[in-house]
């Protein structure tokens, strides 16, 4: 059952990408010269940030939310930074699409890629503290998709 559900979201998840790739174009603002050099940039820090991810997690690195067993907690590098480095260079690469797609459809594929990453991340973040016991101070210091953002309550109740 938890692995049907790990492969569900990541088929949704990249289903909702190439959503944002293969929308067609809307007309809500014009995609002038200055809004594909934004995009651009955007998606480039995004690749840059969810390749740097994808590199920090070396061993660790999964396609599925459900962490690889016996894999080392990563907290250097971008890891040092955010918790979800993947997740946000995905989202933030998503913006990029969004502002070249410039439709209600491409605005709300992008908020539903931000809900589901949302709901992966935490629960597996469940599996994460499950299997790592420095998880939870890990996320008490460092942020979730942004530096100091999202981290975790210093009560030992807050599961988030």
């Amino acid at each position: 059952m938890k692995r049907t559900l790990a492969l569900s979201l990541v088929a949704v998840q990249f289903s909702l990408l190439a959503a944002l790739v293969f929308l067609p174009h809307g007309s809500l603002w014009s995609t002038t010269e200055g809004v594909i050099v934004a995009a651009i940039v955007v998606g480039l820090f995004g690749a840059g940030l969810a390749g740097l991810g994808v590199l920090g997690l070396g061993a660790a690195l999964t396609a599925s939310p459900i962490p690889r067993a016996n894999a080392p907690l990563v907290t250097g590098g971008v890891y040092g930074l955010m918790r979800s480095p993947i997740y946000s260079g995905l989202m933030i690469g998503g913006v990029a699409l969004v502002l070249v797609g410039a439709s209600v459809w491409h605005i709300l594929s992008w908020v539903a890629l931000v809900g589901l990453l949302s709901a992966k991340t935490r629960w597996e973040e469940r599996m994460l503290v499950a299997e790592h016991p420095d998880y939870r101070s890990y996320g008490q210091r460092v942020g979730r998709f942004v530096p100091g953002v999202g981290r975790f309550a210093r009560s030992a109740e807050a599961h988030r």
